[in-house]
């Protein structure tokens, strides 16, 4: 007689807290899984803090905005549904969160930026976002000269290049994540576009 121990079928891994989706994540941390908050936190939490420093060009200031933006992710919990992407809700509150500083800065102060740094920003620039040249970028002098010219952008352009760049954002995320309509957002990615490559035409390829 076969043992009908030995013959089961081994049960599946039952799925971690990493293999689920953001929203899964959101959903479970809603619901009191304070792990799944901890994921989502590790995902996500070096993208916003470029997107705010870019803005803010002051770490400290960087540091307390991407505290207060996780803060508005625990306190909108219980209220979150899946209407969209989590990460567009979260670059969505960090849009919020950055507006509301600037209203209330009155200066800043900027940064040297580190290799590491300027670095960083080109490396996450998509391969789609029609800013090829920035990828090529090899030297110090060529990073620093990005940095330079995206902090020339105007506000409103810089958000959106930023939001594409840092936040992986598409043009109707960008839409709904600053409250405007689509072709104001992709008319100010285009604007930003090609304002940076006329500032780096000399590093172009």
């Amino acid at each position: 007689m076969r043992d009908s121990h030995n013959s089961r079928v081994p049960a599946a891994p039952s799925p971690t807290p990493a293999d689920d989706s953001d929203e899964t994540l959101m959903l479970r941390y809603a619901s009191g899984d304070l792990a799944a908050f901890d994921h989502l936190y590790a995902r996500h939490e070096l993208a916003v803090w470029r997107f705010v420093f870019r803005s803010v060009k002051v770490q400290a200031v960087a540091d307390d905005l991407l505290q207060d933006v996780w803060f508005a992710v625990a306190r909108n919990a219980t209220r979150y549904e899946v209407k969209a992407r989590f990460r567009t809700w979260l670059f969505t509150l960090a849009h919020h969160r950055l507006v509301d500083h600037l209203r209330t800065a009155k200066h800043h102060t900027s940064l040297d930026a580190s290799d590491d740094d300027a670095r960083s920003l080109a490396d996450t620039l998509m391969a789609d976002s029609g800013f090829g040249p920035v990828r090529q970028l090899q030297s110090r002098e060529q990073a620093a000269a990005l940095i330079a010219a995206v902090e020339q952008l105007p506000l409103e352009q810089r958000e959106a290049f930023l939001l594409q760049a840092e936040g992986d954002l598409s043009v109707q995320e960008i839409a709904e994540a600053t409250g405007v309509n689509f072709e104001t957002a992709k008319s100010r990615l285009r604007y930003a576009r090609a304002s940076l490559r006329a500032q780096l035409k000399e590093f172009a390829p």
